[in-house]
């Protein structure tokens, strides 16, 4: 193997994915990141929620946003699935998400979708990322870079306990 493929941030089949969607080493769009913020910050849910904004969301942001990313192979444990950095699919996620940062004592904003709106991404201020579907919230990863590599690789995710 080369030695640029062993020395990325990613592992190979993660970097390779991240690359065909468009991602390269310093990509940053902050004004694509701050239009979200501003967007995220100045919605109101109609029970009177909002969304919080905080660094951890928009590094990610402006690193990520707008990508599509499609995994290159069948997966280890699941099925991998696109996955979208878009914050606003989980705009009216307000109390959702407020409600997962409760119950993890942080705050929590929107990172994307997956499988095409099946299951919303979000990020907390430490980074940390979790998957929210019909079937419950899951743990992707302590960052960024081992998330997307659980969810391009198809490892299983761990279950959040919850309440």
């Amino acid at each position: 193997m080369p030695d640029h493929l062993s020395t990325t941030r990613f592992p190979v089949a993660v970097d390779a994915a991240l690359r065909e969607a468009g991602w390269q080493p310093g990509r940053w769009d902050i004004k694509l990141a701050e239009h979200w913020a501003d967007t995220l910050r100045s919605y109101v849910s109609p029970g009177g929620h909002r969304h919080t904004v905080f660094p951890a969301a928009v590094e990610a942001w402006a690193e990520f946003g707008g990508l599509r990313v499609t995994a290159p192979g069948p997966g280890r444990q699941t099925a991998p699935t696109p996955l979208r950095f878009d914050p606003l699919a989980g705009l009216h996620l307000a109390r959702t998400l407020a409600d997962l940062g409760r119950a993890l004592d942080t705050e929590v904003a929107p990172l994307g979708d997956e499988g095409d709106s099946q299951a919303v991404l979000a990020i907390d201020t430490e980074g940390r990322v979790y998957s929210l579907d019909h079937t419950g919230d899951w743990y992707l990863g302590p960052d960024i870079e081992r998330a997307l590599a659980t969810l391009i690789t198809g490892i299983q995710p761990t279950r959040l306990a919850l309440g």
